[in-house]
């Protein structure tokens, strides 16, 4: 199984661009489904990010970035170069997607996805609003692209679907 998650705030300009790359893929998916793929806008909930996971044997997590870089410039990280563990606290509001991915493999071990992949598209404005920037807009179509082509490798051809009995 194939978890995809779409990562950021709605409300605050290009952080929104993971979530809005996730509902266009599960519009996309809706449209050409994919055996044994799933994708979820968890937002801002990174605990969310653990439990969807669970059970998956691959992990994509999309979300926005603020490196001082190119607003725009997409970075393909592999997980566990991310992931780190949470420090303690009673507060899990600061419980982020990458400690998710980290406690994950912790808490439910085989059971968590070994291969994680991750996109962050570098935001220009974090600002209140809805609209994404328009290089983080050209990001975001590189990155639906990127992982539609993706899907479409995955897809099962239909004759492929046919069980034939005799």
């Amino acid at each position: 199984m194939l978890t995809i998650i779409g990562c950021g705030n709605l409300n605050r300009c290009d952080d929104g661009v993971g979530v809005l790359i996730a509902q266009r893929l599960q519009t996309y998916l809706k449209e050409n489904p994919v055996p044994e793929v799933q994708v979820f806008d968890c937002g801002t909930a990174g605990i969310d990010v653990m439990f969807q996971a669970r059970g998956s044997d691959e992990l994509i997590v999309i979300d926005a970035s603020r490196t001082g870089s190119e607003p725009g410039a997409i970075y393909q990280v592999p997980g566990e170069v991310l992931e780190q563990l949470p420090e303690p606290s009673y507060n899990l509001h600061d419980f982020r997607w990458d400690h998710a991915i980290a406690t994950g493999r912790k808490i439910f071990k085989d059971s968590f996805p070994t291969k994680v992949t991750v996109y962050l598209i570098e935001a220009q404005s974090l600002d209140f609003g809805w609209t994404l920037s328009p290089a983080i807009a050209q990001a975001a179509e590189q990155v639906f692209q990127t992982i539609t082509t993706d899907l479409q490798d995955r897809r099962v051809p239909v004759a492929a679907q046919i069980k034939i009995t005799s």
